[in-house]
């Protein structure tokens, strides 16, 4: 299977079979099934929300390459008169720029950072790209699904009732269906605004912000992931936020961090470093929660599994679709189709290697011949890791892989 795997690798660097999880059936007996937002997945990577998820063409270049699911550029909320509580973050966006960003350890990692914030365009424009993102959803070839920052209210305020009713209303409508998939933002820069200064207030959001979706549909379904912002707090702050929002339907866990001094998000090696370890914490507490999502510095099919292992049942990424052409070993394609050949056919760091290895280490079974992506979850190990300059092999689970239930 190793050296299948590299010949795999060579060929598809021209171009990428579109049914790559059928042929990593076939061919390796490896079932890629993943999930976001209790929706059934081909594989386990997809888009977060940003500049890369903003137009019909985006979509459709996505589509083509075969990504499992897409989360669209975040709409800021209105009232029925237009008025929006959180209009500052309807800003422009600048031109992005990708650069290497080091780690406190002094790991080289990649990073993009960019001025805008959210949607700035009309919430007319926005509704018809959600349209656009059913229609690409219901031909079952791609997941697309809309995402919003709605009123976050201080303390001793109530929630704007009638900007969430509005937004919500004509989202659904857009969308269609009989149930609503929305992404709740709960963006980096909003760790570093003066409204998230207190941690009673981000607790509050995270109780109450689900069941006030929910009731501004009325009679009508949704379903709703909270992408959770990494906070200006300790580790001990994210874990009391991830209590706080088990009523959501699914976490996005975590955005990227706040850099107060040049004023940016920027991901890299400390923010999947701090992501997993608060998650190892969680794990090692056993505390229930809603069903995961990864986000942060997914880099590697090695990194994929780092985050399954710890209870991710699909991951969302952002920078690794924006590197320079000659960072990508493929020569051919888009760089969504370049990121996946990367992230599932490398022979040392792919995806499919790494599953092939945790097999061999008795990580992992296979059950009726096959390896199963989701069986991955919650197997992995839960002790402090050391900060080494490379990534290493994946560590030997101390207990066996869980059976998962849901599939």
């Amino acid at each position: 299977m190793r050296a299948q795997l590299e010949r795999d690798f060579e060929r598809f660097k021209r171009e990428l079979p579109r049914d790559f999880p059928a042929h990593v059936r076939d061919t390796y007996r490896i079932d890629l099934g993943a999930r976001y937002l209790g929706q059934s997945l081909p594989h386990p990577i997809g888009k977060g929300s940003g500049q890369l998820s903003l137009s019909q063409e985006q979509l459709e270049t996505d589509r083509a390459a075969g990504l499992a699911f897409v989360v669209l550029k975040t709409v800021i909320a209105e009232d029925p008169e237009g008025g929006r509580s959180m209009g500052a973050w309807a800003i422009h966006e600048t031109r992005m720029k990708v650069e290497r960003r080091a780690s406190e350890a002094g790991r080289e990692g990649w990073t993009v950072t960019w001025k805008g914030r959210g949607w700035d365009r009309s919430f007319e424009d926005y509704l018809a790209l959600v349209r656009t993102a059913a229609d690409v959803t219901r031909t079952g070839d791609l997941l697309a699904v809309p995402s919003v920052k709605y009123h976050l209210p201080r303390l001793d305020e109530p929630f704007r009732a009638a900007e969430y009713e509005h937004t919500t209303g004509l989202l659904a409508l857009a969308w269609g269906g009989p149930t609503l998939l929305l992404e709740k933002d709960f963006s980096p820069t909003l760790a570093g605004d003066a409204l998230a200064d207190e941690q009673a207030r981000v607790l509050r959001w995270l109780r109450e912000v689900p069941d006030q979706i929910r009731r501004s549909v009325g009679g009508g379904a949704v379903r709703i992931a909270l992408k959770l912002m990494n906070a200006r707090f300790d580790d001990a702050f994210q874990l009391e936020m991830l209590a706080a929002a088990a009523s959501a339907d699914a976490l996005v866990v975590f955005n990227r961090l706040w850099d107060p001094v040049r004023g940016v998000a920027f991901g890299g090696h400390d923010l999947s470093e701090r992501n997993l370890r608060v998650l190892r914490q969680v794990r090692s507490q056993g505390r229930p929660l809603p069903p995961l999502t990864g986000s942060g510095n997914v880099c590697s099919g090695r990194m994929i599994l780092e985050y399954a292992r710890l209870g991710c049942e699909s991951v969302q990424l952002h920078t690794f679709f924006q590197l320079p052409l000659s960072e990508y070993p493929a020569s051919e394609g888009s760089r969504s189709q370049r990121a996946l050949h990367a992230l599932i056919f490398h022979p040392t760091d792919g995806l499919i290697a790494g599953i092939l290895e945790l097999e061999q280490l008795g990580s992992i079974d296979r059950r009726g011949g096959e390896l199963r992506f989701l069986d991955l979850q919650n197997s992995g190990d839960t002790s402090p890791r050391r900060h080494e300059g490379h990534e290493g092999p994946i560590e030997i689970a101390t207990e066996p892989a869980q059976q998962t239930k849901r599939r």
